[in-house]
């Protein structure tokens, strides 16, 4: 059986074919005479072949070793090719679906994106905010940031932080109600609530349970209209505390008990992928960049 080559030999054919010396090979591969000598030899023995004519002037091409030439620069090229293409793996490559909601899209996560995209020019990121119709298993998307944890499919979760909730309305609507002792009971105020088609949602259900039935002075469908509407002084609407604050609303002295965990999900197939996880870690990131801002707990100092 014939011994196999060893790939690490034709670096050294090549350096004593260009120089026509070992001294000089040595040098431009940055190892000894002696190993440069012995790999020749170990090549030679393994192809059959001499490679090598030796003089006293140095070494100069058979005619087996000059065939053999062109072969030897075409596997420097090709694993040339293979480094640089290794050199690439940092980088990611590729288009990244992710699905978030709307807030968090607007305010956290597309204002911070620049030094991502720049860092990995070949990435595209395209952003889903309708989120009620998106599905990781059924790869709408590849991840998702977003307040529900998925407790179905082949998906990997972890949690990065907590969005903070609280009670807001504008400075002249909180200044037109009762701030006293009783300022948390609410028979005089009027309530932005959330349409049918969203009952589900934290805030939509505590604006129900404290309207006892009554109807709440405007739904929505949107945070962003429940932020307009309490800006324009319509009522009292649950929000996060960084979007309120941010808008200049007041916030009533109340605990709701409404903060939402912030859940980072891929499917489990594409944890492997370098462009998921540089997204997911970069989101990640941005997350805990603004972990105060988005719980609310910042406010506390302003």
């Amino acid at each position: 059986m014939a011994e196999r080559l060893n790939w690490d030999d034709a670096p050294a054919f090549l350096a004593v074919a260009r120089t026509g010396t070992l001294t000089f090979a040595a040098k431009s591969l940055g190892t000894g005479i002696a190993t440069v000598s012995r790999r020749i030899a170990r090549l030679e023995s393994r192809l059959g072949v001499p490679l090598f004519v030796r003089h006293q002037s140095g070494y100069r091409l058979t005619d087996q070793g000059a065939t053999l030439l062109p072969r030897a620069e075409a596997l420097e090229q090709a694993m040339g090719a293979f480094r640089a293409q290794a050199a690439t793996e940092t980088e990611a490559i590729g288009h990244v679906r992710l699905a978030t909601a709307e807030n968090l899209a607007n305010s956290i996560i597309i204002p911070g994106l620049a030094p991502l995209l720049a860092r990995h020019p070949g990435l595209s990121i395209e952003i889903l905010t309708d989120v009620s119709t998106i599905n990781l298993h059924g790869r709408d998307a590849d991840l998702a940031l977003r307040m529900v944890r998925p407790e179905r499919g082949n998906v990997s979760v972890r949690r990065v932080g907590t969005l903070g909730f609280g009670l807001y309305g504008s400075l002249d609507y909180m200044a037109a109600r009762d701030t006293g002792p009783d300022a948390g009971r609410f028979d005089g105020d009027r309530f932005i609530g959330w349409s049918e088609r969203q009952g589900g949602l934290p805030a939509a259900q505590w604006i129900e349970r404290t309207l006892r039935g009554q109807m709440p002075a405007i739904t929505t469908t949107t945070l962003s209209a429940q932020l307009s509407s309490a800006t324009a002084g319509l009522g009292l609407a649950v929000l996060p505390h960084f979007l309120a604050r941010e808008a200049g609303l007041r916030e009533m002295p109340l605990e709701l008990g409404l903060d939402q965990p912030i859940w980072l999900a891929l499917h489990s197939d594409l944890s492997a992928s370098l462009r998921i996880r540089v997204v997911a870690d970069y989101l990640a990131e941005i997350v805990e960049r603004n972990r105060e801002r988005l719980a609310g707990s910042d406010r506390r100092r302003q």
